[in-house]
């Protein structure tokens, strides 16, 4: 498409630094585009598909709330339908000259589209020229929001300037039930229609109405919309007739008389509600009544960018405004509150591993929360804490699902939706052949762990009582209860052993000729085990230290239980390497060496290199490769003198200067087949090789950013790389962590960051943090709160509300390949 001069946006006021922008573009990119410009709230959210379009097979339309799921009817829970609903699509306007046809994708020729993301002030604006049939040029201005300020409201506003052209100008505005989950192509399962019962009708001239309730779930919403139409010089009301679209679609038709450059103004506003909100009687009346009281776009946009600009000042993360990382990191932080925000916290939802901006993995919910909560608990602590209630009101499935295994204890399974029970498929299709093939990633029982390292991180970080009393030591003590249970004694040599299990490498999910049966001792798990064994016990002893805060239904564990997971936490059986590197699982150094070379030659990029192997009719079981980090997981979770610490607890000698070949060993080995890999090994590179550690950040960074093409961004925002990057600028190079309740600061910029600026919120202190390469300057916001404990480098002090405390890092300026050999301290 040709530049258009008269392009408003193509001004470019925005800064750079806060302009996500799509000048033009492909088809074939189009999905992930409508990705990136998706708006949410953190209850709701919109795809940023085009108001005149329908889902073609280049653009897709969808809206979203945060935990309202279904399950197609006649469907069976055991192959992993329940999904989250595309609800009634309220974006679709388009126009028309009288008589002339109505602007589509397919009708009308744009001359120039241009579409721009404003971070700052979560607004998305959009400008385009098209030219019809019959050669009349007209121009579209358009600025949408979901409202950050009420989690109920959205709006569209549109600007039509005919160009060359006079006469009646007709302008449709409606809502469209008629629409199904067809995002995601290889999730079959959850593809189809989710609504039903549907009903809509008319108010006024300006009001229409449709209500739907889900085929399986039965939850009921309703969407409410309000088109206003304004003309200068021509005041209202204008012709409007009720039309209907679509079998399922209702909505009106505005005639107004338009002259050449007079622009026609269209504001519509939208209310949706459902059966899941608190305090609303009934979908419909809550929709009518929330859009009656709904101000204009000007005043609505107004209150959202005040509420965004709140958000931003908390969650302020600036690497420089010159800087290629700066906008990045916007945008992920951006993404990342679109879906989970203080909104939220009222809602009983998860960490959707694909956002609210798809269905990719039926917007299921994975082990993602363990690279989220980490950023969010120096943030919005109270947000961590509502996620892991989720996951405590879903703790009687989880201990249905050990039962159903034979197990004591809670097992919380790897895909779960709505209620918590279990929705790992056991059949996918290949994303090289396009076959069915087997499933065995719902066997990755470390997701547990997973919960459980949350737990006590909220805790270690908030010291929050009243949540451990009351969710973090039931949470703990169920997951320890079934890892006790899974893990069997060998009295010839007083070892334990975990058998049959998947560790986060899914490469791997058993032995060659025994698919699916899973691996004995895994490093990760067996690790992860023995440290989480013993925080159980240690949350259990603090509640047990404040009687007057155990709630009615306390939990008990007695002592011989306490002595079991003592004796297990030192007696996991580990395995090893002949050059001392930790194996990742038993018999791991059995397997054969991958030709790298050759697959390299053959097929450039190896993420899909388990797929690949399969195509050939070969197994990855066979040979040492890694989809994603594994026994480095560990060096992500834990500093290396705590994992020192853990290994030799268990009765290894383990030598810490071992660990840079570990790293070695693994990352020669690893596809990066999943988006969350870069993440942990920037981190594990942080302060062993911190170029490699700035390029793997640096490609992380861009997973949804580029490649729009292929990019399966287009399914849904990878949440989990999103909050992790972010958390390896905000806790990594900055070597922040939380220990012995003193908040402890390390840094150690990587070569191509000079500078850092962030805010952080420690035991409620807000404090403002400054890094670069000579000093560090730490800000307390003045206030009533309490002082906190505070070390950077060797200096120990006080922090109290009000006190700024700068220290020079000199002798921390070495070259870039001199760096000290450990990772980061978590």
């Amino acid at each position: 498409m040709a530049v258009d001069p008269g392009c408003e946006l193509c001004a470019g006021d925005l800064p750079s630094g806060w302009a996500l922008t799509y000048p033009d573009g492909d088809p074939a990119g189009e999905a992930t585009r409508e990705t990136m410009l998706t708006l949410g709230n953190g209850r709701m959210a919109t795809r940023g598909a085009p108001p005149e379009a329908t889902s073609d097979g280049v653009h897709y339309p969808g809206t979203y709330l945060a935990g309202f799921h279904n399950r197609l009817s006649g469907r069976t829970s055991s192959d992993g339908e329940d999904s989250i609903v595309n609800l009634p699509n309220w974006l679709p306007l388009t126009f028309r000259p009288a008589g002339g046809d109505w602007f589509t994708p397919q009708q009308g020729r744009r001359v120039h589209e241009h579409r721009v993301l404003d971070l700052r002030s979560g607004v998305y604006l959009r400008e385009l020229l098209v030219v019809d049939r019959q050669q009349r040029r007209t121009r579209l201005r358009q600025r949408r929001l979901v409202s950050m300020a009420n989690p109920h409201l959205a709006v569209l506003e549109t600007t039509i300037v005919p160009e060359n052209w006079s006469g009646r100008l007709e302008i449709r505005s409606a809502v469209d039930a008629g629409i199904v989950n067809s995002n995601a192509a290889l999730e079959a399962g959850t593809c189809g229609r989710h609504l039903t019962d549907v009903a809509s009708g008319a108010d006024d001239p300006e009001t229409v109405w449709l209500t739907a309730a889900t085929t399986g779930s039965r939850q009921r919403l309703a969407v409410v919309t309000r088109t206003r139409v304004g003309v200068p010089d021509a005041p209202g009301p204008h012709a409007s007739r009720v039309t209907a679209p679509g079998p399922d679609a209702m909505g009106h038709v505005i005639g107004v008389d338009v002259v050449p450059g007079r622009r026609v103004s269209v504001e519509k506003t939208v209310a949706v509600f459902s059966s899941h909100d608190r305090a609303v009687d009934e979908p419909l009346t809550a929709a009518r009544e929330e859009l009656r009281y709904a101000a204009a776009s000007d005043a609505l946009l107004a209150e959202h960018a005040a509420a965004w600009n709140r958000l931003w000042e908390r969650f302020r993360l600036d690497v420089g405004e010159e800087h290629r990382w700066q906008l990045p990191v916007r945008v992920h932080t951006f993404h990342l509150l679109q879906t989970l925000s203080p909104h939220t916290i009222a809602l009983d939802a998860g960490v959707p591993a694909r956002g609210l901006h798809g269905e990719g993995y039926h917007g299921h919910i994975f082990w993602d929360e363990l690279f989220v909560y980490p950023y969010l608990n120096l943030r919005l602590p109270e947000l961590t804490r509502a996620l892991l209630e989720y996951r405590h009101r879903r703790l009687t499935a989880a201990r249905r699902q050990a039962e159903a295994a034979g197990m004591v204890g809670a097992l919380f399974p790897w895909q779960s939706g709505s209620s918590g029970q279990d929705e790992s498929p056991s059949r996918s299709r290949s994303p090289v052949t396009g076959r069915w093939v087997d499933d065995y990633t719902g066997r990755q029982q470390h997701v547990n762990l997973a919960v459980a390292y949350c737990v006590w991180r909220y805790w270690e970080t908030t010291a929050d009582l009243s949540f451990l009393v009351s969710c973090g030591v039931e949470l703990l003590v169920e997951t320890a209860r079934f890892w006790a249970g899974l893990a069997t004694y060998n009295p010839s040599d007083d070892r334990y052993d975990i058998r049959g299990v998947l560790g986060p490498d899914e490469y791997h999910d058993g032995y060659p000729g025994r698919p699916g049966l899973g691996l004995d001792n895994s490093a990760y798990i067996n690790v992860m085990v023995a440290w989480m064994l013993t925080r159980a016990e240690e949350a259990y002893a603090i509640t047990r230290g404040h009687p007057g805060a155990v709630p009615w239904r306390e939990v008990t564990v007695d002592d011989a239980e306490r002595r079991q997971w003592a004796h297990i936490s030192h007696r996991l059986r580990l395995a090893f390497l002949n050059d001392g590197i930790l194996a990742q699982f038993e018999r791991y150094g059995d397997l054969a060496e991958l030709d790298w070379d050759r697959y390299r030659r053959q097929y450039d990029d190896l993420r899909l290199l388990g797929s690949l192997l399969q195509a050939e009719g070969d197994d990855p079981n066979r040979y040492k490769i890694s989809k994603q980090a594994d026994v480095l997981m560990l060096l992500y979770l834990f500093s290396a003198e705590e994992l020192t610490g853990l290994v030799r607890r268990l009765g290894y000698d383990f030598n810490q200067s071992r660990i840079p070949a570990t790293v070695e060993h693994y990352l020669s080995r690893t596809t990066h087949g999943s988006t969350l890999s870069r993440v942990a090994h920037a981190w594990v590179l942080a302060r062993t090789d911190r170029r490699r550690s700035f390029d793997m950040l640096q490609t992380a960074l861009g997973t949804d950013l580029v490649d729009p093409e292929h990019s399966s961004t287009r399914e849904g925002i990878h949440l989990g790389a999103t909050a992790g990057t972010l958390d390896i600028l905000q806790r990594c190079y900055t070597g922040l962590e939380v220990r012995d309740n003193v908040l402890r600061l390390d840094p150690l910029l990587p070569e191509g960051l000079d500078h850092l600026d962030t805010v952080i919120r420690y035991r409620n202190l807000l404090i403002d943090l400054h890094v670069d390469r000579e000093r560090v300057r730490i800000s307390a916001a003045p206030g009533a709160d309490r002082p906190v404990p505070l070390t950077v480098l060797d200096s120990s002090v006080l922090l109290s509300p009000g006190d700024t405390i700068t220290i020079t890092l000199n002798h921390r300026t070495g070259p870039a390949d001199q760096p000290p050999p450990t990772n980061p301290p978590r």
